[in-house]
């Protein structure tokens, strides 16, 4: 998670998730620092940076969300992406500089075919123009130096790839994939097995698991809701935010009487009727409240893993 916590004067301790629709042109940090101080939150993070060139939803967490961010981190990503057909460049996208121009000559029957191809485990390189490290130092900084580096492959699923549109040299794609997906690297992959070679013209991420059918708010929404709750008096905002169990709720979930929440509170394990027999679970006071993420032990017990703050 990126991100970082001030305390400032005016802002409070805000938790929850907002699902931030990023606009074009700036860093998802930017974005980040303009949702926290309409919000006027101590502590946030986003789940996973788009780049300048990208929008989309961007989930932004606040305050104790934080703790689970990195569940969002791990989960799988819906993109609409925008390939430019016949042209390479330096950077696999539009700021960098051209490397190669072929002629396209492709048919929606070829590329449909080709796509299919992509679906399922395949490996993928990282592209020079990355986050990932080599020895302590980012990629896209050795890039900028004009230094290049082995990097090894990566093992990526692409769990769907659809062909939306293929209109003279610009091929959209619908592509559901796995965290760790260049979609910068596919887009090239995608260009030179069509022999032409390709660049990401544009990406929209649309979706992260868990929130398909959500909604996503732009920045330009949330200050006209700020402004409008200023007028009425009324906190609006925190309505657009999500609960902090919502990127949690694909686990089974487990209600605690008082004594199974009392000794959770206090870090020890407890046994649980019908609890399931692995993997992790959501827990909830006997008000129905979220208090916190267990796992199961090999001796079926249910032990706390990360709980709020019970302040």
């Amino acid at each position: 998670m990126s991100g970082n916590t001030r305390a400032s004067r005016g802002f409070t301790d805000v938790n929850g998730i907002l699902l931030l629709n990023k606009p074009l042109g700036i860093s998802s940090n930017k974005a980040l620092q303009a949702a926290r101080n309409l919000f006027k939150a101590n502590k946030a993070g986003h789940t996973g940076s788009l780049d300048p060139m990208a929008t989309g939803l961007l989930p932004v967490c606040f305050g104790e969300a934080t703790k689970y961010s990195g569940y969002l981190l791990e989960s799988s990503k819906k993109y609409r992406a925008i390939c430019k057909l016949g042209i390479t460049t330096t950077t696999g996208d539009s700021e960098g500089e051209i490397l190669s121009e072929k002629p396209v000559q492709v048919s929606p029957e070829l590329v449909q075919q080709l796509v299919a191809g992509f679906v399922g485990k395949i490996e993928q390189i990282p592209p020079m123009y990355s986050a990932v490290k080599h020895q302590g130092e980012r990629l896209y900084k050795l890039a900028r130096q004009g230094i290049e580096v082995e990097r090894k492959s990566r093992e990526i699923e692409i769990y769907s790839l659809q062909l939306l549109a293929l209109e003279k040299d610009l091929l959209t794609l619908d592509i559901h994939c796995s965290k760790g997906t260049y979609i910068r690297t596919l887009a090239e992959d995608i260009g030179e097995q069509l022999g032409c070679g390709a660049y990401l013209f544009g990406l929209e991420r649309t979706g992260v698991q868990p929130f398909w059918d959500a909604r996503a708010y732009t920045l330009d929404e949330l200050r006209t809701i700020s402004d409008q709750s200023h007028i009425e008096g009324n906190p609006q905002l925190l309505d657009c935010l999500l609960t902090i169990d919502a990127a949690l709720c694909e686990w089974p979930q487990i209600d605690l009487t008082p004594d199974m929440s009392f000794y959770m509170s206090q870090g020890q394990a407890v046994q649980v009727p019908q609890a399931p027999t692995e993997g992790l679970v959501r827990l909830y006071d006997p008000n129905s409240k979220f208090i916190g993420l267990g796992h199961i032990l090999a001796d079926g017990r249910v032990a706390p893993k990360r709980m709020l703050s019970s302040k």
